[in-house]
């Protein structure tokens, strides 16, 4: 169930953002998730999970790079219902975490970071890791919307 997300304290989207910037300029790597060598998106949310919370809560099992994918099946949104809080889509937050779909009827496949209402951190194809403007078209495909949990006060251990 989605909820209302209220403003995470600034500290804390200070840090969810400071992570995910310091994974632009990696290049795009479908399934990797290592900072500075290779990544997509859900592996850019893998690795800034690592960094404020530690190992990873769940493996990641093998899926297709195609957006695609004529499955009805939702393992993105299942695993982030799972692991992270769900919220309405708006108001759109600096730290929230977005689902995208392609068009409708196909399950979402993209995944991004708002780093303010209107830009967003991501992995994207031929590119690699982007801050860009969350423009029209990406701002329609928005399908869910998360916010990381309260983070520990004690960084992980690497």
């Amino acid at each position: 169930m989605a909820v209302l997300c209220v403003d995470k304290p600034a500290l804390e989207t200070a840090r969810i953002l400071k992570e995910a910037r310091s994974w632009l300029g990696t290049p795009y790597r479908h399934q990797a998730s290592c900072k500075g060598q290779g990544c997509d998106c859900l592996g850019l949310l893998r690795g800034v999970w690592r960094a404020l919370y530690g190992p990873e809560p769940q493996p990641v099992p093998a899926y297709q790079p195609d957006w695609v994918v004529a499955d009805k099946a939702e393992p993105l949104v299942t695993a982030a219902s799972r692991w992270l809080v769900s919220c309405d889509l708006a108001p759109l937050r600096p730290g929230m975490v977005v689902l995208f779909r392609w068009r409708d009827g196909l399950p979402a496949r993209h995944v991004g970071i708002l780093s303010s209402q209107d830009q967003m951190i991501h992995a994207f194809e031929r590119v690699g890791v982007v801050e860009s403007p969350l423009v029209p078209a990406w701002q329609r495909r928005i399908s869910h919307a998360f916010r990381f949990p309260q983070i520990p006060d004690n960084p992980p251990e690497d």
